[in-house]
């Protein structure tokens, strides 16, 4: 699964596709539901931190046989918690569960894990309360990481804001940022 994320957020689907493929497999042969119910959700978590809001299919279709914890996380991961959820995520998650504006960029700042970060800032942009300051520590922290795909979606948003917000200056610098992770890997 590690390898998997990874893969994901450096930018690489068809590794990302052959190591989840397999990943998926391994946990599948113990035959509990629960836990790819669990691998699945990863793999959705990986996603909202790189802007990518697609449904949570492959956690979808076993919901039934997850955890309370891990049905939390999904409606978490959807930005729509229901009542008693926030006790269920995991531990730096839980101050952002109903937060917004300076709070949650205070408890998104406390997130040390990279990774639970961008989550934690996807979680707040689906929810529609995600602040300047909020685009600009996912920028900071994708790019820490050379994390190319969500780096690439955040900057784009932060594009967005510039240009609704009537920044030409920033709109220019941005897209040379941008400019920059359309050159492919090699």
């Amino acid at each position: 699964m590690e390898r998997a994320t990874e893969a994901w957020l450096r930018g690489d689907s068809k590794i990302e596709a052959v190591e989840f493929a397999r990943a998926r497999a391994e946990v599948a042969s113990t035959g509990r539901p629960d836990l790819v119910a669990r691998a699945e959700l990863v793999r959705c978590a990986a996603r909202v931190a790189s802007l990518d809001m697609a449904p949570c299919d492959g956690f979808e279709a076993l919901a039934a046989d997850a955890a309370p914890a891990e049905q939390a996380y999904s409606r978490y991961l959807a930005g729509a918690l229901a009542a008693g959820d926030a006790a269920l995520l995991p531990k730096v998650h839980q101050a952002l569960a109903g937060a917004d504006g300076t709070a949650s960029d205070a408890a998104l700042k406390g997130i040390e894990d990279p990774l639970s970060q961008l989550v934690a800032a996807g979680v707040l942009l689906r929810r529609g309360v995600a602040t300047p300051e909020t685009v600009k520590q996912a920028v900071e922290t994708a790019s820490a990481r050379g994390w190319r795909r969500p780096l690439l979606a955040w900057l784009l948003v932060a594009q967005e804001r510039a240009k609704a917000g009537g920044a030409t200056d920033e709109v220019a610098r941005l897209q040379r940022r941008i400019d920059l992770l359309a050159i492919p890997p090699r």
